[in-house]
C-alpha cells in the first residue's frame, strides 16, 4: 500500500522543525531562531507502533506577506497540505493565538482533512497550562500540549497521528529506489531541473543565491524506474560563507552526497566549469559515487560545427579526474534532453554496483599485461600476480604484486582504463589497492 503522509505546518518560528527532528530521530531540518529558515518541504520516515509513515516539514506560513520567498514558502506549504493524509498544525502557547494562526486554521478547515492541533513550548511537566484552552477557539478540536525542545508530550501526538491514519501494520516494503543527489554551485539550475522533471513547482526556484538551504528529498517514478532526487544547497567557496546557516547547508550538501547512489553535477553552460565546480565534483568523486555531469542552459549557447564536442573537451580538460563520467547537455527551461537523464542514471548506478568474477578479472589483466609489459627499475621488473574485487559502490580492486614501489601510478591507470573498457564501468570511480603478496600493507 502507498505510504501515508503527515504534513507539519504553522506560522514561522513556532518549533515545526524541532518537532519534525524529534519525530525523524535525527537532525534533518535546520533549527534556528531566524524566521523562514526552513523554506522547502523536507521529508523523513517516522516509525510508531510498528508502522511507518512519511512526515513533511514545511516553511512557515505568512498568509498576507508579499515577500517573494515567503510567498513561495506559503505555496510549498499548500502543496504539502494538498498531498497529506493528516496535517499537524503547530502553534506557540507562549505567544497565544495570533491573526496568522486564525488564518491558517481557516485554510486547514477548508482542506477537509484530519488536523491535529499542537500547542508547542509547554515546557513544564504536570498539569496542562491554562493558556492551552484558548486554542479551542481555533475550531480544530482538542489541542495537544507538548514541548518539542524537551520532548514532552510527543507520544500522545504520535498516537493521535496513528489513529487518524489508521495505518495497517502489515505495510508493503517499498522497493529500493535509486537516490540521486543534484549538486553544484548556487544558481546552476538544480531546482529548476527537478521542477521540470516533475512538471510541478516541487522546489522553490528564484534568482536569489542560496534559496535552497536544506537537502530536499523528492520521490519520483516513471517507466524507467523509481528514484529519490535529493536537491541540495549550492556549495559556495568557503570565504563566501557569511551565515552560520549557509555553512550548515554545505554540510547538508555533503551529507546528501554520502546518501546518494548517483550524483548529478550541474554546471552552468554560460559560465563553464569554475574552480568551485571542480571542488563540488571532487566531493562526489572522493565519496566514490556514480557521477553524471549535467551541462544546464544549453539552449543559451550559440551553436557552431562541433560545438558540443569542443565543449566536452573543455569540461574534461578542467575535470581530468572525471573522464569516466558521461556528460549530458540539457535545458531546464525547455526540457531539452531531460528524459535522457534517467537512462544514464540507471546505467551509472548499475556500474557503481557492478561486481566482476575473479576469473574474468584475471583474464583481462593478463590481456592488459600482454599489451603493455609492467615497468622495471634497476633490472627488477614488476610482477602482477592476480587481482580480485573486494567491494562495490565504488568498485574496489586489490592487485597483488611482488613490489609496490615498482607499481607506478601510470601503470595503475593503464590497468584501470583497460578494466573500464572491458566491463563498461560508466560513470563510476574505481579504487585500485596495491598490495605486496603476503603483505598486510594496503595503499
Amino acid at each position: 500500500m502507498a505510504q501515508k503522509t503527515v504534513a507539519i505546518v504553522g506560522r514561522p518560528n513556532v518549533g515545526k522543525s524541532t518537532f519534525f527532528n524529534v519525530l525523524a530521530g535525527e537532525k534533518l531540518s535546520i533549527v534556528k531562531d531566524t524566521p523562514g529558515v526552513t523554506r522547502d518541504r523536507i521529508y523523513a520516515d517516522c516509525k510508531w507502533r510498528g508502522s511507518t509513515f512519511r512526515i513533511v516539514d514545511t516553511g512557515g506560513i505568512e498568509p498576507d506577506s508579499n515577500d517573494i520567498i515567503l510567498k513561495q514558502m506559503r505555496r510549498q506549504a499548500t502543496f504539502a497540505m494538498d498531498n497529506a493524509d493528516v496535517i499537524v498544525f503547530i502553534t506557540d502557547v507562549k505567544v497565544g493565538i495570533t491573526q496568522t494562526d486564525n488564518e491558517i486554521a481557516s485554510m486547514l478547515r477548508r482542506t477537509k482533512k484530519p488536523v491535529i492541533l499542537v500547542c508547542n513550548k509547554c515546557d513544564r511537566v504536570g498539569d496542562v497550562p491554562p493558556e492551552v484552552y484558548e486554542f479551542y477557539n481555533l475550531g480544530l478540536g482538542e489541542p495537544y500540549a507538548i514541548s518539542a525542545g524537551k520532548k514532552l508530550g510527543i507520544g500522545e501526538v504520535l498516537d493521535a497521528i496513528y489513529d487518524k491514519l489508521n495505518i495497517l501494520q502489515s505495510e508493503e516494503v517499498e522497493e529500493e529506489r535509486i537516490k540521486v543527489a543534484i549538486i553544484g554551485k548556487p544558481n546552476a539550475g538544480k531546482s529548476s531541473i527537478i521542477n521540470k522533471i516533475l512538471n510541478e513547482e516541487r522546489v522553490i526556484v528564484s534568482d536569489i543565491a542560496g534559496t535552497t538551504r536544506d537537502a530536499i528529498d523528492t520521490y519520483f517514478e516513471n517507466e524507467q524506474g523509481k528514484y529519490i532526487f535529493i536537491d541540495t544547497a549550492g556549495i559556495r567557496r568557503k570565504n563566501k560563507i557569511y551565515e552560520e546557516i549557509e555553512e550548515y547547508s554545505v554540510l547538508k550538501a555533503k551529507n546528501a552526497i554520502d546518501r546518494a547512489n548517483v550524483c548529478l553535477i550541474v554546471i552552468d553552460a554560460i559560465e563553464g566549469v569554475t574552480e568551485q565546480d571542480e571542488k563540488v565534483a571532487g566531493l562526489a568523486h572522493e565519496a566514490g559515487k556514480g557521477i553524471i555531469i549535467v551541462i544546464n542552459k544549453w539552449d543559451l549557447i550559440e551553436k557552431e560545427t562541433n560545438t558540443l564536442e569542443k565543449y566536452k573537451k573543455q569540461v574534461y580538460d578542467k575535470l581530468a579526474y572525471l573522464k569516466y563520467a558521461p556528460i549530458i547537455f540539457v535545458s531546464a527551461l525547455t526540457g531539452q534532453r531531460l528524459n535522457n537523464i534517467f537512462d544514464l542514471i540507471n546505467q551509472v548506478n548499475k556500474a557503481n554496483s557492478l561486481r566482476v568474477p575473479t576469473g574474468m578479472l584475471n583474464d583481462v589483466i593478463a590481456e592488459a599485461i600482454a599489451i603493455n609489459q609492467p615497468p622495471s627499475d634497476k633490472g627488477r621488473r614488476l610482477k602482477v600476480f592476480y587481482i580480485t574485487q573486494v567491494a562495490i559502490k565504488p568498485p574496489t580492486f586489490i592487485i597483488f604484486v611482488n613490489s609496490k614501489p615498482l607499481m607506478h601510478f601510470s601503470y595503475v591507470r593503464f590497468l584501470e582504463n583497460h578494466i573500464r573498457r572491458q566491463f563498461e564501468f560508466k560513470g563510476t570511480p574505481i579504487r585500485m589497492i596495491i598490495r605486496e603478496k603476503n603483505s598486510k600493507d594496503v595503499d
